[in-house]
């Protein structure tokens, strides 16, 4: 299977480094998005962070050029009709993305795969809404797109071995290493990672020691170049709440449970870095 065309859907943070990574490879990609200055916003991220790339000597003029003329912005979703590969980077709720897969599996070819960069959610649930759940995988990008290597590629339980061959291959041509990782809750990443985050904030809960300390010990002794609680900030603390909340529900052990402060810290409108107050405060 041949992908030459791309569609994106989703202009946000992950959405629009996706299609940067994807354009910079040589693919022609649709950017899409319900809000057309969601979409706006995307492109011009993507032109700054291609623009500092050419500042570093990282990149040339010509090559940036290049890069964004393989980009095309588009509010029109039936641009799917014209793709080899749909990203899904939406809001991280089954129901929303269980509609969006219907209406893909009506406008794209028949033989486009239709993917999902969810982080946790399973991928047999999403496929089971189309007539194509052996064209359906998961392809979990991580945050920043355009630095970080890892691809987690995803098996649906109906996802065929041609599908993931060809989303194999394709990460690879994107300069990511794909690691193939079954369909259970928080797949590998986040279920390693997301304990990790919460029994920090346990322990901070706890009173045992401060946020400060509890971010050196990490990064000092166990060389983690960021701290747990500021690595929380950094995702999202609601993002951080929603995923503790699915491995919770999907094994029903509480091993899982979110930390009671957590939940505090998110119903106060706390969330992190990206509204400048979370366990830190950020200007």
């Amino acid at each position: 299977m041949q992908i030459r065309k791309v569609m994106v859907v989703g202009a946000g943070q992950m959405g629009a480094g996706i299609a940067q990574v994807f354009a910079t490879a040589g693919y022609d990609v649709f950017l899409h998005d319900v809000a057309p200055i969601a979409i706006e916003k995307g492109i011009r991220g993507i032109e700054q962070q291609l623009h500092r790339q050419v500042e570093k000597e990282a990149l040339t003029e010509e090559e940036k050029q290049r890069i964004l003329s393989q980009l095309h912005a588009t509010p029109d979703i039936t641009a799917a009709k014209e793709a080899d590969l749909v990203i899904e980077a939406i809001i991280e709720q089954m129901d929303k993305k269980q509609a969006l897969f219907s209406q893909l599996d009506e406008l794209a070819p028949s033989h486009a795969i239709l993917a999902t960069n969810t982080s946790s959610l399973p991928i047999t649930e999403i496929a089971a809404v189309t007539k194509r759940p052996e064209n359906v995988i998961g392809m979990h990008f991580m945050n920043p797109v355009p630095v970080m290597k890892l691809v987690e590629v995803i098996r649906g339980l109906a996802t065929s071995d041609v599908v993931y061959e060809t989303i194999y291959e394709t990460t690879k041509t994107l300069n990511k290493v794909a690691v193939e990782v079954q369909d259970f809750p928080g797949f590998v990443s986040n279920r390693i990672l997301m304990p990790m985050i919460n029994e920090a904030i346990y322990t901070l809960y706890e009173g045992i020691a401060t946020k400060e300390a509890i971010d050196d010990v990490m990064k000092l002794g166990m060389r983690h170049p960021m701290g747990p609680l500021t690595l929380a900030d950094f995702i999202g603390l609601d993002t951080c709440l929603f995923i503790m909340e699915t491995l919770h529900d999907g094994f029903g052990d509480d091993k899982y449970r979110p930390c009671p402060l957590l939940r505090k810290y998110v119903k106060a409108g706390w969330l992190g870095k990206k509204v400048g107050k979370g366990f830190f405060t950020y200007q």
